[in-house]
């Protein structure tokens, strides 16, 4: 087992992901059967359509008509809720991967047995992938069912491509704070730049739609590349969707070497 990283890791991870799920299941299932009560709700639509241009795109270009499917899961899930929970969970895999074992003591012991240093890196990013993929597929089958079972009319494959968007978001800072925890094998310092990277290009994303000077600094942020194609209702955009994988493969690669160069502590 030792000598195969992804399934010890995997293993390791399992109780983390069960509760995790639970909580994705529970989140959906709530927000869906709270909708047919909004749905009767017309005068928050009137409130929100009086809010100014620049405080409605803080909250997201879906925020159209509230009380619409489209708006409410866009406002309620994708705006915000779902791709912080996946950030959480990814920004504290990531900083765990190798920085969280340096800590503990055991990569020393993992790195004494027959398995180079890249190979645990791709098989730590493997596992992430494949664990933030798990929880974001719960969430969509718990929030598909949901909607199926109460007849909320919207698109089950748009479900999915927005949730989709939320992955690739929080992977880029997850993948971020991999390479963190490679280059410096600090948790706490991989911890800290890679939730206050999170904070402040968001806030560049949400400022910049009410402060001018801002704007065209925008694009800087994976929370506009996220936000901007409105995707619950447009579907996935490609060019956006590339920056997402550009920034993922950039941070992934260059993980490999800074590891494999830096004098592990003991």
């Amino acid at each position: 087992m030792l000598n195969n990283v992804f399934l010890k890791t995997l293993r390791d991870q399992g109780r983390s992901l069960l509760f995790w799920g639970i909580g994705l299941v529970a989140m959906a299932v709530i927000m869906a059967f709270v909708y047919p009560t909004i749905k009767n709700m017309p005068s928050v639509t009137q409130y929100l359509e009086e809010l100014p241009a620049s405080v409605k795109e803080m909250f997201g270009a879906g925020i159209i008509d509230y009380t619409s499917p489209v708006g409410y899961f866009s406002t309620e899930l994708f705006s915000f809720m779902m791709p912080l929970l996946l950030l959480i969970f990814g920004i504290g895999f990531g900083v765990s991967a190798i920085a969280g074992e340096e800590e503990k003591g055991t990569l020393d012991f993992l790195l004494s047995n027959p398995v180079p240093r890249w190979l645990v890196v791709v098989e730590k990013f493997g596992v992430m992938i494949v664990s933030m993929a798990l929880l974001a597929f719960v969430f969509w089958a718990s929030l598909a069912i949901c909607v199926s079972a109460l007849g909320i009319e919207i698109s089950l494959l748009k479900l999915a491509e927005a949730t989709i968007g939320a992955l690739m978001l929080a992977l880029v800072f997850a993948t971020f704070s991999l390479f963190l925890g490679c280059l410096k094998g600090d948790r706490g310092l991989s911890l800290g730049i890679s939730g206050g990277l999170a904070v402040l290009t968001y806030l560049l994303n949400t400022l910049g739609s009410i402060v001018n000077w801002l704007k065209d600094y925008r694009f800087l942020s994976p929370f506009y590349h996220y936000m901007q194609p409105d995707t619950l209702k447009n579907g996935i955009d490609a060019g956006h969707m590339l920056v997402f994988l550009g920034l993922i493969v950039v941070f992934f690669v260059i993980s490999i070497p800074v590891f494999e160069r830096r004098d592990i502590a003991v």
